[in-house]
């Protein structure tokens, strides 16, 4: 039985490929690999850390919980903030700030995931989730914001218009005269 398999004809003329040749299988007195360690961390982190979307092409970047930078994020993927920055985040993709993670500086982002803190505006966003463990001190302008009970906010948030300013009619905001 192997546990890889053969790589497409593609592939065989790279000498660099990150796939092993296929082995013999062991002979019942050889002691045998453990292949669940191959597979499993992946699922187990996906488990213990909040969800983004999926887009293909995109990658993520990650600032590791041990990590603290001052400087500026600009890019088309996606950033998960486990460490802590001060400074601007302007990214097509998603931003997610994990638990014990702390910004300092705005947002610009499609989707914002906060499980940790921010302390900043976040300019313009498709969406915004503030998880039961967030907590944000500053403004919030998106076509979605979703609350969870728990989390802690200070500022002020505009969500369901358009950037032309007009309401989507999804929702009752501001249907009782409280149009700015």
């Amino acid at each position: 039985m192997a546990i890889f398999g053969n790589p497409p004809a593609s592939q065989k003329s790279d000498a660099s490929s990150a796939v092993p040749p296929a082995k013999a299988p062991p002979r019942e007195d050889e002691p045998r690999a453990n292949v669940a360690s191959f597979t499993a961390p992946e699922p187990a982190r996906q488990a213990s850390t909040p969800q983004r979307s999926a887009t293909p092409d995109a990658k993520e970047s990650v600032i590791a919980s041990d990590l603290t930078i001052e400087g500026r994020i600009e890019g088309s993927g996606h950033v998960r903030l486990a460490g802590r920055f001060k400074g601007d985040v302007n990214v097509q993709g998603d931003l997610t700030i994990e638990v014990g993670a702390k910004l300092d500086g705005g947002v610009k982002a499609r989707k914002v995931i906060i499980a940790g803190e921010l302390e900043g505006n976040i300019e313009s966003a498709e969406r915004v989730e503030l998880l039961d463990s967030g907590a944000m001190t500053g403004d919030i302008k998106a076509g979605t914001v979703t609350v969870a009970a728990g989390s802690r906010m200070k500022g002020q948030v505009e969500f369901g218009w358009s950037k032309d300013g007009k309401g989507t009619g999804k929702g009752r905001a501001g249907e009782n005269g409280a149009d700015a």
